[in-house]
């Protein structure tokens, strides 16, 4: 199995709400060589705030020949430097348990273990809500929220056109050219509340960023943080890594 040959696309973009516990972020890690086989798996788990931003991040990799280890300094290459990116491929749980067992891991440890791995947290800054748009929200709703989630690496173009499809993204008034156009956006209203998002291009074009606006009638933020969860897994799955969440208001 060769690190190109990964699959990284969903076989949906749906928003399926939960309130279990967050699964961990799975990525294989492929030789310096382009076509290169696997060489490592990457677990990863992000630490929030009760608002749902980023405070910091908990990793571990495990390579046949090392075992399990910790470092903070892999996760934030795996997001900053281009040589790094161009090896990591997120992936699910189950490629991960078929990758491990083939490299002679065995079965892949539970989630509960994979954490005690985790020995080497990377703080990630945080700072007060900005207000970006209105301080109201509109009648009917007792708050407004805005938050981006922050991507690195790219999306090619029929991976925009397939979220684009499956969030059903209106033709008109949307196009990925241009700085801060939406690239593709999305809808979902669940018991009263209302929730929408927007994926563009953002930092000059070299990243991805989602801006999702939440609009609450109920005391359910559950739902919320929950929502962001899955509308950043889909973007994982289509091969973008997460690098933090921001609230703007």
């Amino acid at each position: 199995m060769t690190i190109d040959s990964l699959p990284v696309e969903p076989a949906s973009a749906t928003v399926e709400v939960t309130d279990a516990r967050p699964h961990l972020d799975y990525y294989l890690v492929g030789g310096r060589v382009p076509g290169t086989t696997v060489e490592g798996i990457v677990v990863e788990e992000f630490t929030r705030d009760r608002d749902f931003t980023t405070t910091g991040l908990d990793s571990a990799g495990w390579t046949p020949q090392a075992g399990w280890w910790s470092s903070a300094s892999l996760s934030r290459d795996m997001r900053t430097d281009p040589e790094v990116l161009a090896r990591v491929v997120p992936t699910t749980r189950q490629e991960a348990e078929d990758v491990y067992r083939a490299l002679g891991g065995g079965q892949l440890p539970d989630e509960t273990l994979l954490r005690t791995h985790f020995l080497n947290h990377q703080p990630i800054a945080s700072a007060p809500p900005l207000r970006l748009g209105p301080a109201q929200p509109p009648a009917g709703f007792h708050e407004r929220r805005v938050y981006r989630v922050l991507f690195a690496k790219d999306l090619r173009a029929e991976q925009v056109a397939a979220l684009r499809t499956a969030w059903r993204t209106p033709e008109a008034g949307t196009s990925a050219a241009g700085a801060g156009a939406s690239a593709a956006s999305g809808r979902l209203d669940e018991h009263g509340d209302q929730f929408t998002w927007d994926l563009r291009r953002v930092g000059h074009t070299l990243a991805w960023g989602l801006d999702v606006t939440a609009l609450l009638a109920t005391d359910a933020t559950v739902s919320l943080g929950s929502t962001v969860s899955e509308l950043t897994n889909v973007l994982r799955q289509h091969g973008l890594i997460p690098v933090t969440t921001e609230r703007f208001s």
